[in-house]
């Protein structure tokens, strides 16, 4: 599997300082390991709520990386903000992270045997001029159809704790399968994808 935490070889990433709207250690080890400056101003919990049962999952990381970014706009003088949300959707489905283990087994057996799709919303915002963009990346895994044994082996590791659909593809559990799409993405930040936008990003 490919190491997220290991950029490509020659990558250099853009030399400003980030101010990452995010209490993800995924998120803030994914930056750190790529070589990125930034410090973390964490959004209100406000600023992550809202589910319209109309948004395509799209819609939804887009905005509610857009809405984490607005809000912690407001608590800087200057600097860039970087902002993102992430999901994944399974037949139609959004599933973000499990209130608990009855939870989690639930995505799990929604997920076993079946392509998903994850989804993570990126925004970027100058404080200074004002310019934002958001852009949203999207990775498309397949989890084998692993027994109920397996499945509760891997509940009781807690592995599954804080992380949209119930597992870390980071962790490396045999039974994902990336088939499109970003590997990084899938942690939690598409780092491709911010690569690509801090390039237009004045």
């Amino acid at each position: 599997m490919q190491d997220v935490f290991c950029p490509p070889d020659g990558f250099v990433p853009d030399p400003r300082e980030l101010i990452l709207a995010s209490s993800s250690p995924r998120r803030s080890k994914l930056l750190e390991s790529w070589g990125y400056r930034f410090r973390v101003i964490e959004p209100d919990p406000t600023a992550e709520c809202g589910v319209c049962s109309r948004e395509t999952p799209p819609e939804l990381v887009a905005r509610l990386a857009y809405q984490k970014a607005a809000n912690v706009i407001e608590k800087i003088d200057h600097g860039t903000v970087l902002a993102c949300d992430t999901v994944a959707e399974c037949v139609g489905i959004i599933l973000g992270k499990p209130a608990d283990r009855d939870h989690a087994r639930e995505m799990l057996q929604r997920l076993r045997g079946r392509e998903h799709r994850v989804y993570s919303g990126v925004c970027l915002w100058e404080k200074s001029s004002a310019h934002r963009s958001v852009q949203v990346a999207v990775s498309t895994l397949y989890m084998d159809p692993i027994s109920d044994h397996q499945l509760e082996s891997f509940l009781d590791s807690d592995e599954w704790v804080g992380k949209a659909g119930a597992f870390g593809f980071q962790d490396g559990p045999p039974w994902i399968e990336l088939r499109s799409g970003s590997a990084t993405n899938v942690v939690g930040l598409p780092m491709e994808l911010l690569g690509e936008m801090l390039k237009r990003h004045p």
